[in-house]
């Protein structure tokens, strides 16, 4: 066709270019975040390589090995084994530093790199960013207790938002192993018992950390730990041996690592524990083969504190050459103080020992993480003295803490409704060192928090009460004695009963004993494992004395692990269980002792009526002889003790009351593709409102190999003012019911299935459904 050449033809035609034309743009600029995402991925990977290209094999080394800051870094360091530091981040021969908390401290090492080696290659600054940096959280088992995904995942962000002010971008956290064992001193550091429960916590916990966009400056790297199984040590002691089975270890102890996995955890760090006689940080099959390779993730794996070095102590390797080999091999990419990958790696790559490929692979994955956080575009960008001076410990830190604490705290006891009390109270004696204690509260692993600097719970009363409200304190007995230390043992107070009278008097006139029992912050940790978790015999005699000449004690709580609560259960009226709640401890506690907080918390870890029982948990398998419906004792129990927990995984109390009713499922059966739905009515039988959370379990009655009694496959928190009702909905599909099979991977088998709801793993209501 011909087109004549006049002005309103060529009006048309522009306007018709035109118009295809910003199509088109419109068409290429309006990609989705996917594309964007993948866009980003893709140039990151381009530079990753074209850096790579130009490394030598000595700077490759260096991008895995990972130091300590051990000296004043503002300054020159005096020692031999730190000048000798000093010189190879200098030489660019050191890929990240632990320990640097300042910005004065990480801008004076990244400029040492920076300036002065060839390619300039940026530090990463880890630190163990546990449960806050400055201003304090619960411990990690704590904020599990609040049930609350987005809860924890604020404490998380705010963390990271005070350590990246101070230099900080990478966290050594979170800590997502599963135990069973109370005994286990990092119990506390957790998310307790339950693999699906854990997986739920450490996504939320990572996407705390990381937020949205790792290039931002409030958000850092994290790292989930331990991999893997480390707390399953034998006899719950720190660092012992692990001897599980490949079910065990994919059902259980896998899920919250392959979840950290898919939430896309910019780094993982290996488990100091041997698994069947393998050190897992020599682990092939842990680390190369199932994370690395099975389920693509392409973060980097970090030893922990010179765990390559200590196969030499499981007489696993001969020497650090032999160890950075096994390591290197097994698909460990850093070397956190063990001084091996330095010694032996260069020079078992040029004997031919040791692929390059693999120190390529290793090396590729730290970069990739150094780009991803923006530090190839600005080195500096962590190092803000505004930033360091503005947003650390501030009121609107201080109010979150409070917030994620009241939530933290479990309602474990309350006859004849004694709490809330009433702020118009006559008298509380308020007994117990650690009621007037202001460090405890702040936990074990507690980063740069100041030594005394939390709400204790005699503060928090005070508070929260009148002017004509008479509160006595008596110290009773100490628990720890001397200074509390992270890397000395605490000395605990087994005999001295000084102070019972005092306490006993204090008692006497009161109206009600809020009584302070548990342990120091330095009794859970790292290294601090005990074979016994009951409360010291100077507190049970403390407890018996008050209980004689008063009946109201309401006991509070204060510990980083589940204790044996048996000499204490009958006698008190209430047992408020708080952890270590961090900096606004005794304000959260408060806010719930008056009401001012209706208790939430659930327990996300069996407490035992005796530690003859642990490890314990409410997902066990049933054994071949259950019960004893023959009334003879070949069954499996214990002669001396009930099977059961005192307070099982779930349990806890609010001050109004919750009605189970109604349940139904939609259909009695499905099949691949499909789906049912249970529900469930929840109603609010009390006087006030409160919250509750919904959990729902399942249990396969025959399998490829035995199955739990009961695992927990979804929970929902839901608030119900007095009188009203919810009916709360979970979906039952394949993905539902998967777990890891004989087959060796992870499928849903037809057959059988219970389900219960509740409000806690003892719940009362079930249905039947078949998946065929």
């Amino acid at each position: 066709m011909k087109i004549k050449n006049n002005s309103k033809t060529t009006i048309v035609i522009f306007l018709v270019t035109f118009f295809c034309n910003s199509m088109v743009l419109f068409s290429q600029n309006s990609t989705t975040p996917s594309t964007l995402n993948k866009n980003k991925e893709s140039l990151i990977e381009n530079k990753v390589d074209a850096l790579l290209a130009k490394m030598t094999l000595k700077e490759k080394i260096g991008q895995l090995v990972l130091y300590n800051g051990s000296w004043d870094v503002t300054g020159p360091p005096s020692d031999v084994g730190n000048k000798e530091k000093y010189e190879k981040l200098k030489n660019g021969e050191v890929g990240a530093m632990l320990n640097v908390t300042s910005v004065a401290g990480t801008r004076e090492l990244q400029s040492k790199v920076v300036e002065n080696s060839r390619l300039k290659i940026p530090l990463l600054f880890g630190y163990d960013v546990i449960h806050g940096f400055k201003t304090i959280f619960p411990i990690p088992l704590a904020e599990s207790a609040s049930w609350d995904l987005e809860a924890i995942k604020k404490s998380s962000s705010v963390a990271a938002k005070e350590a990246t002010a101070a230099g900080i971008n990478w966290a050594f956290g979170p800590m997502v192993d599963i135990s069973r064992d109370a005994r286990w001193g990092r119990i506390m550091e957790g998310a307790g018992e339950d693999p699906f429960f854990g997986a739920k916590v450490a996504v939320a916990r990572i996407n705390g950390f990381q937020g949205n966009d790792l290039s931002g400056k409030e958000t850092l790297a994290a790292c989930a730990k331990h991999f893997a199984a480390y707390g399953f040590a034998e006899g719950g002691r720190d660092y012992n041996t692990v001897n599980i089975g490949e079910y065990e270890l994919h059902n259980t102890v896998l899920p919250p690592f392959k979840a950290a996995a898919e939430a896309g955890v910019a780094s993982m760090m290996s488990a100091f524990n041997e698994i069947d006689g393998i050190p897992a940080t020599g682990h092939k099959g842990l680390q190369r083969d199932i994370l690395k390779d099975k389920w693509g993730w392409n973060g980097f794996i970090v030893s922990d504190w010179a765990s390559i070095a200590e196969m030499i102590y499981h007489g696993y390797v001969k020497d650090r050459v032999d160890a950075s080999q096994k390591a290197i091999v097994a698909g460990n990419d850093m070397d956190m103080e063990g001084r091996a990958y330095e010694k032996g790696l260069e020079q078992l790559v040029k004997d031919g020992k040791v692929d390059e490929k693999l120190i390529d692979d290793a090396a590729k994955r730290i970069l990739r993480v150094k780009f991803q956080l923006g530090l190839f575009d600005d080195p500096y960008k962590y190092c803000d003295e505004n930033r360091e001076k503005n947003e650390i410990y501030t009121k609107e830190n201080l109010e979150a803490s409070r917030d994620v604490a009241k939530k933290s705290i479990v309602l474990l006891k309350n006859n004849n409704s004694i709490l809330p009390l009433k702020k118009n109270i006559k008298s509380i004696a308020v007994i117990g060192a650690l009621a007037d204690d202001k460090d405890t509260p702040i936990g074990s692993w507690r980063a740069m928090a100041t030594e005394n600097s939390a709400v204790s719970l005699l503060e928090g009363i005070k508070s929260a009460v009148g002017k004509d409200v008479k509160i006595s304190h008596a110290k009773g007995v100490a628990v720890g004695v001397g200074q509390r230390s992270f890397v000395r043992e605490l000395k605990v107070n087994r005999e001295d009963l000084a102070g019972i009278p005092e306490a006993v008097q204090a008692a006497k006139g009161a109206e009600v004993v809020i009584l302070a029992l548990g342990e120091e912050a330095f009794q859970s940790g790292e290294g601090r494992s005990q074979a016994s978790i009951e409360l010291t015999m100077p507190q049970q005699k403390l407890f018996e004395a008050v209980a004689k000449v008063n009946k109201n004690i309401v006991v509070v709580l204060m510990n980083g692990r589940p204790l044996v609560l048996t000499s204490i259960i009958e006698k008190s009226s209430a047992i408020l269980e708080t952890w270590h709640l961090g900096s606004e401890s005794g304000n959260a506690i408060a806010d719930v002792l008056f009401g001012d907080y209706n208790p939430s918390g659930k327990l996300p870890v069996s407490f035992p009526r005796s530690v003859g029982q642990v490890p314990l948990y409410y997902n066990a398998k049933n054994t071949g002889r259950p019960s004893n419906a023959d009334g003879m004792v070949f069954w499996s129990h214990y002669t001396d003790e009930k099977n059961d927990a005192l307070f099982s995984f779930g349990h806890g109390l609010s001050y109004t009351s919750f009605e189970y009713k109604n349940m139904a499922i939609s259909k009695q059966s499905f099949s691949s593709g499909d789906k049912i739905t249970v529900s469930v009515e929840v109603k609010n039988t009390g006087k006030v409102s409160g919250k509750e959370v919904v959990q729902f379990y399942i249990r396969d009655l025959i399998g490829s190999i035995t199955r739990p009694v009961k695992e927990l496959k979804g929970f929902e928190m839901i608030e119900l003012e007095p009188g009203k009702s919810k009916t709360v909905s979970f979906e039952i599909n394949e993905e539902v019911i998967q777990f890891y099979t004989v087959n060796k991977k992870w499928e849903a088998e037809p057959g059988e299935f219970k389900i219960f709801v509740g409000g806690s793993s003892k719940t009362a209501l079930e249905k039947d459904f078949s998946f065929k």
